[in-house]
């Protein structure tokens, strides 16, 4: 069995809104949806006080090294409506996304590409919105702010 990850309580209200909004909306892909209700079910559910600084929580900013090719990227984990890859915004429903939620400084992950499996390191957590007291963020069904 996989090893548990973290989510905060505001985090994992968000989160279970938009796998349940995805019932009723054709744009958000089911596949992409499930696999963020798996990646839940293994999660350990935390205050925003209680969750430790080197977690990966929604809008938190963080720089991953690829361990194949050694070179390091940063993105923001962010709700579908928020995302932009031209800026580094990834969405959780984005594999890498999923994959990336609730993981801790130092972890390894894998991220499926078409031409295989991609190991991630987490390198660092360059924001986390608890350890900021930023308590303020959610997910806009809407797109619109």
């Amino acid at each position: 069995m996989s090893k548990n990850i973290y989510v905060t309580q505001a985090d994992y209200q968000s989160l279970r809104t938009l796998i349940n909004s995805g019932k009723y909306n054709t744009t958000l892909d089911g596949k992409y949806l499930g696999a963020l209700e798996a990646e839940l079910l293994r999660a350990t559910i935390v205050t925003e006080t209680e969750i430790p600084s080197d977690v990966v929580t929604m809008n938190s900013v963080v720089c991953v090294e690829n361990l194949g090719t050694g070179a390091q990227s940063t993105y923001q984990l962010v709700f579908p409506d928020k995302a932009d890859f031209e800026t580094g915004k990834i969405s959780i429903l984005a594999p890498i996304g999923t994959a990336l939620i609730g993981e801790r400084k130092g972890n390894v992950i894998k991220w499926q590409v078409p031409s295989g499996n991609v190991k991630l390191k987490i390198v660092k957590i360059e924001y986390q919105p608890e350890a900021a007291k930023d308590y303020n963020q959610t997910f806009n069904i809407s797109g619109r702010d």
